[in-house]
């Protein structure tokens, strides 16, 4: 039965669009799931680099500037091209089999502005105008959201503006009040289409005051750029809050006329003493009618959250065998690495999620949720407490004084602890677990991928009276939370040499059997090479924020922090090949046929925030042609830790060249005494 499903479903793909990547989750519902088979869990070692295109940043942009970026795109295969967005918003298209530039759009936004979340860009949206003549101008358009906050329609064949849409092709989306500085409010997502209707959401600084920004999720006409309706996710009644935005990339069933919103925290992020109750709809899986933004359903998974444990990842539409029968479903991945299953018309949870009691007595004022939502069919897909056992120093069995002194002197009792004065293990940290490179499905074998970061951070709460003039030490990231009788303080529970506290790995892929709740693998992913000094590489797993691509040839594609591309088998977890990049590439991976043959492609600039090197590239590799192979030297370098041994090797013949010459001077002055 279960090989007859299989067919099934692997026939039921085949009425779909094979050769694309149209929507930045591989399809609406952001499965990342390719149904091509030409790479394949046999051949994928034999990859080689089909082409490479550098956006030209590096070269024109200031390095105080290019500092301040994170290159984090998905490209799109639409129209015969390969189209995407670098950091500072310019769209770009190139040729899927030469990586040769087609057109460029420069929105020419500002590089004064400082924007809270950096320069950054996660992807474009592709909309086709079915009542457009063939041919017409701005038929198949190209949909993309600024760090400036404006919306633009291009022509996806020339990359014009739109000249229909807005004012020339723009629409200037406006915060509703005063900001701080201009890079207070960005775009930092893709919009999504659906029914004749653009939907795009907002990035908001955190933690600069109460009164933030609200987060208004806002839908506009495809063709016009009219306005449609807007969303606020916070319901304001006795809150005094903003924020509840819509940062990561949302999803959309076509059929069903609906948009899902992963919703964030209200303002600030860590005391919510002027936000009494659970914040709905802050937190949650939003479902809206895409054409009148009425409310479907919601489904909260954090109640009144201090934990800046807002929703980083796409929602996942797809349909699952429950074991009692096929099941339309929202899978939300989260950062505490919770998988929560929902039905798609009703939010309902598909398993049971029990309401369980957590730490309490938070700080002054706060008013804890004394329960939280724990899904109990899924388990969690990483650990959710450090404890002393759990410390761990950048090479095995070696300890560190430092995390023991901060595990002991810091409040910690699991998961939900309460930030407070003392300071508080938040453990998966705000950036961990699955973040906005979200999760992956593979509908043919009914498993669900996702990559997670390990790591703790330690959050302080700092009294009023000893804020003003507080200067944060070197790693901290620190908020005023301005209209709260606390700022607050954020770090990395580190050891002395700045690695994580705990225990390597410290980034996985997962694979999950959503069926039998069970996980089938974990996978090291990544190394210190790109992070360590000299270029060692220590096989510790490296943060992990973007996400896999999988395919219907038994490969799972990801990238790292540091400067390769990596296949891990789908069933084993097997690490297949692995493909040396400019830089590391923080992005989402995508794949595509063209002209009969199949492309995997990885944005390549490095992360600014993660410490790694900084590039422009988006690099593509496909299968050899004839005549074609990688060569020995090749392979044996371009692997994690082989430039550190061609360097040492260098540095030994040197030093034994040295040695050998200062040994026969040393041995003619002898003879010349003598």
């Amino acid at each position: 039965m279960r090989s007859l499903f299989r067919l099934l479903v692997a026939l039921a793909l085949c009425v779909q669009p094979a050769l694309a990547w149209e929507y930045w989750g591989g399809d609406r519902g952001g499965q990342r799931f390719s149904p091509l088979t030409q790479i394949t869990s046999d051949n994928v070692g034999t990859l080689v680099r089909g082409w490479q295109f550098r956006t030209g940043d590096l070269d024109a942009r200031p390095p105080e500037v290019m500092k301040r970026t994170k290159f984090e795109v998905t490209p799109l295969f639409v129209e015969d091209s390969v189209i995407f967005c670098t950091p500072f918003n310019e769209v770009i298209a190139i040729d899927p089999g030469t990586g040769a530039q087609k057109w460029r759009f420069d929105p020419k936004i500002s590089m004064a502005q400082r924007p809270a979340n950096r320069f950054v860009c996660r992807g474009v949206a592709h909309w086709t105008d079915d009542r457009a003549a063939d041919g017409a101008a701005c038929k198949s358009r190209i949909f993309t959201g600024t760090n400036d906050t404006r919306l633009i329609a291009l022509d996806a064949r020339t990359g014009k503006p739109c000249a229909d849409f807005g004012n020339n092709g723009e629409i200037k989306i406006d915060a509703g009040m005063k900001l701080e500085w201009p890079g207070e409010f960005q775009i930092t997502s893709a919009p999504v289409t659906g029914r004749g209707v653009v939907v795009v959401g907002s990035a908001i600084g955190d933690n600069r005051r109460v009164d933030a920004p609200v987060g208004v999720v806002r839908a506009f006409d495809a063709r016009t750029g009219q306005p449609r309706w807007i969303f606020d996710p916070l319901v304001h009644d006795s809150v005094e809050a903003g924020h509840s935005n819509v940062w990561a990339p949302m999803s959309v069933d076509e059929e069903r006329g609906l948009v899902f919103l992963p919703t964030t925290s209200p303002s600030p992020d860590f005391w919510g003493g002027k936000r009494p109750g659970n914040d709905e709809h802050a937190n949650s899986v939003v479902a809206l009618r895409i054409e009148s933004g009425e409310l479907a359903w919601a489904f909260q998974t954090v109640h009144h959250d201090v934990w800046d444990y807002d929703l980083p990842a796409q929602p996942t539409l797809t349909r699952i065998d429950t074991g009692s029968g096929m099941r339309d479903v929202v899978i939300q991945p989260t950062k505490q690495g919770f998988v929560f299953v929902l039905d798609r018309d009703t939010g309902k949870p598909v398993w049971p999620v029990e309401e369980r009691a957590v730490p309490q007595n938070g700080a002054e004022g706060e008013k804890l949720s004394p329960t939280q939502p724990f899904p109990t069919h899924v388990p969690p897909l990483l650990t959710q407490r450090m404890t002393a056992d759990d410390v761990g120093g950048l090479l095995p069995g070696v300890g560190s004084v430092a995390c023991e002194k901060l595990l002991a002197q810091s409040r910690n009792e699991g998961l939900y602890t309460p930030p407070s004065t003392q300071g508080t293990i938040v453990y998966p940290m705000t950036g961990g677990g699955v973040n906005w490179g979200s999760a992956a499905f593979d509908p043919v074998n009914q498993i669900l991928f996702a990559n997670v970061s390990h790591a703790a951070h330690v959050i302080t709460l700092i009294p009023r009276d000893q804020a003003k003039g507080f200067n944060p030490p070197p790693g901290h990231d620190f908020g005023q939370q301005q209209g709260a009788p606390f700022a607050m303080s954020r770090a990395l529970a580190s050891t002395e040499v700045g690695s994580p506290c705990n225990k390597p790995p410290w980034g996985e892929t997962v694979a999950v059997d959503l069926k039998a709740g069970k996980i089938l693998w974990h996978a090291t992913v990544g190394t210190s090479e790109d992070l360590a000094p000299l270029g060692i590489a220590l096989n510790t797993g490296t943060p992990l924020l973007s996400g896999v691509a999988i395919t219907a040839g038994g490969v799972v594609f990801t990238g790292a922090m540091d400067a390769y591309l990596r296949a891990f088998d789908v069933k084993s977890g097997r690490q297949l090949w692995l493909g040396r990049l400019p830089v590391p590439g923080v992005a989402n991976p995508m794949t595509y046929l063209w002209k009969g043959e199949q492309y995997v492609v990885i944005g390549a600039g490095g992360h600014s925030e993660g410490g790694t090197s900084i590039g422009d590239s988006v690099v593509a590799f496909r299968l050899p042609r004839q005549g074609e192979a990688v060569s020995l030297l090749t392979r044996l370098i371009d692997r994690p830790g082989g430039r550190f041994a061609v360097k040492a090797l260098a540095a030994g013949v040197a030093l034994t060249v040295l040695v050998a010459l200062l040994w026969r001077w040393r041995r003619r002055r002898r003879v010349k005494a003598a």
